[in-house]
């Protein structure tokens, strides 16, 4: 479906695409063996936070049989668990086939992630947003444009720096950098931390308008880049980044598509920063060039992972472990 192609913007880009490319491309090549895909069962023993999805991959350009039938336990090459829906009276009662892997499930932090211990050595395969997962599915990613896409337009902008934000914890780090930053530039504030809901609909028109947004993550993870990023790159507003370190974002994004707080040694700097790229359009632009070669694709939550644990599962039939779930995700 996505072709082999080459990207320049720096390295560390570069070589986290080909990578993901390797994972997640599915191309005509590899549906010669139709039945044989077909009969490769992934079982979903529960339904992500109780929401059901499609259990057909065609969107994904792969052959799959998905289920939620427990009584193919047995047949199933696969059984996918989403880690916070899991308790150990859930799992499985029999013994696993010889050939069945266990693939773990999150697109939480750790932060929001309890421990289990009785599961740290029971599974075969990571799924999560981190990229050293035996399948990454991360929350967005940057393709290159397709042909015919028109040039991108920025959208007008009559607003400054924008956040919107629910979970409101004074001890969290945005808050606090918030609370200094505000002192030195307007911010427009929205979401239930500040008594204003915003829509889909509010969400997209807010966005389009800002110049900068504050793509502030809730805790700092390797790899935690979120839909608070990658909505806004879409939208056609600058990121502002709370989250792991610069090095890490360029692994996801280009180096030159976003502003990283910890490039600046207090609030009171970025915002000297943000004035200066609001009176000078020619190098607020350079923030948003990488839109003339890329577009954004934001990640799916279930049936994307499901469907790509499945492709795997068919492209990888050797056996598998995974021995220290707790050390790799919480350590």
């Amino acid at each position: 479906m996505l072709d082999i192609i080459s990207f320049h913007p720096n390295l560390g880009f570069n070589r986290t695409m080909f990578t993901l490319q390797r994972i997640l491309v599915s191309s005509k090549a590899t549906l010669t063996s139709v039945d044989t895909e077909l009969n490769t069962v992934l079982l979903i023993w529960m339904w992500p936070f109780g929401s059901k999805f499609d259990l057909n991959c065609n969107i994904f350009n792969i052959r799959c049989h998905l289920t939620d039938d427990k009584s193919l336990y047995h047949k199933a090459h696969g059984v996918i668990f989403h880690h916070r829906d899991i308790t150990v009276a859930s799992l499985p009662k029999e013994p696993r086939p010889w050939f069945q892997k266990w693939v773990w499930f999150n697109m939480e932090s750790p932060a929001h992630s309890g421990q289990i211990p009785e599961i740290n050595h029971l599974f075969n395969l990571t799924c999560s947003y981190r990229l050293d997962s035996n399948i990454p599915v991360p929350y967005g990613q940057l393709l290159p444009l397709s042909s015919g896409i028109e040039s991108f337009e920025l959208p007008p902008k009559d607003k400054l720096v924008c956040w919107i934000v629910s979970n409101w914890n004074p001890n969290f780090r945005r808050v606090q950098f918030y609370n200094e930053l505000k002192k030195h530039v307007q911010i427009n504030t929205y979401g239930r931390a500040f008594q204003q809901r915003v829509s889909d609909q509010d969400y997209t028109e807010i966005i389009s308008s800002c110049k900068f947004y504050f793509s502030f993550e809730n805790s700092i993870y390797k790899d935690y880049i979120t839909e608070k990023l990658f909505r806004p790159m879409k939208l056609g507003s600058v990121p502002i980044v709370l989250g792991p370190p610069r090095q890490n974002y360029e692994e996801h994004i280009p180096a030159d598509s976003f502003i990283h707080v910890d490039d600046f040694s207090t609030p009171k700097e970025l915002a000297e920063r943000i004035l200066y790229l609001n009176r000078n359009i020619t190098e607020y632009m350079k923030y948003i060039n990488w839109k003339n070669r890329f577009e954004v694709q934001l990640g799916g939550f279930g049936q994307e992972h499901a469907c790509r644990t499945c492709s795997y599962l068919q492209k990888n039939r050797r056996y598998q472990a995974f021995h220290d779930l707790n050390k790799w995700y919480w350590g």
